[in-house]
């Protein structure tokens, strides 16, 4: 229950920091694509050296199912950190909501991902390409056998920094189902109908990775 906590704290964190900077500061044309890239970045970085040292700091679904594949973790903490990070991301889309409620802003424009100019099926191949980079680095570096854990928060925020800058203008950067789920509900109409693909592919882009690190990178015990 510790780790489910954790993992709805870090999430929230995640989730809300990130779209409320990328809502706030004025989407691309404002804080700029770099400046949304960071924040989510960064929150990383400070979730890891905090709840990281309860949970792992996974905060996204397609992470947590990925070390449950390599079994780093065991099924019934999949459930738990799964459940704490849907959890953790509706509130925090509910809070930005308030927030911009309460101060008279648009509220159609939670950070929610969307097709952008592809089709789904594009739109699927974009986010399992991001979620695969994203998980197998994360695989990788927190290994017993090959990773670094003092430096793992780091490389970690840094990675999905570098995803949001090529991801950003494609899709608005998923990765997670977690992160795209709870705008995409308060947002509703188009964001709502498209949320599947920010859901299967990054689940998708996790299992691979899991895979890859596992057989090809030599990464399990």
């Amino acid at each position: 229950m510790k780790k489910a906590i954790a993992e709805c704290l870090g999430t929230f964190i995640l989730v809300f920091f990130g779209t409320a900077t990328a809502v706030l500061g004025g989407g691309m044309d404002g804080i700029g694509t770099t400046g949304i890239a960071l924040a989510f970045g960064l929150t990383i970085i400070a979730a890891a050296y905090s709840i990281g040292t309860i949970s792992g700091a996974h905060l996204n679904p397609a992470v947590s199912l990925g070390m449950w594949v390599n079994k780093r973790i065991s099924t019934m903490d999949l459930i738990y950190y799964i459940v704490g990070q849907i959890i953790g991301g509706l509130i925090a889309s509910l809070a930005l909501l308030s927030i911009l409620n309460a101060s008279g802003r648009e509220t159609t424009n939670l950070g929610q991902n969307g097709f952008g100019d592809f089709s789904a099926f594009g739109a699927l191949t974009v986010e399992i390409i991001l979620t695969f980079i994203f998980v197998l680095v994360i695989m990788t570096v927190t290994s017993a056998k090959k990773g670094n854990a003092k430096l793992a928060g780091i490389v970690i925020g840094l990675t999905l920094t570098m995803i949001h800058l090529v991801g950003i203008p494609l899709t608005g950067t998923s990765v997670n189902p977690a992160r795209s789920l709870g705008p995409a509900i308060f947002a509703g109409g188009e964001a709502l109908s498209q949320v599947w693909v920010f859901i299967v592919a990054p689940l998708i882009g996790g299992v691979l990775a899991a895979l890859v690190s596992k057989y090809l990178l030599d990464t399990e015990e």
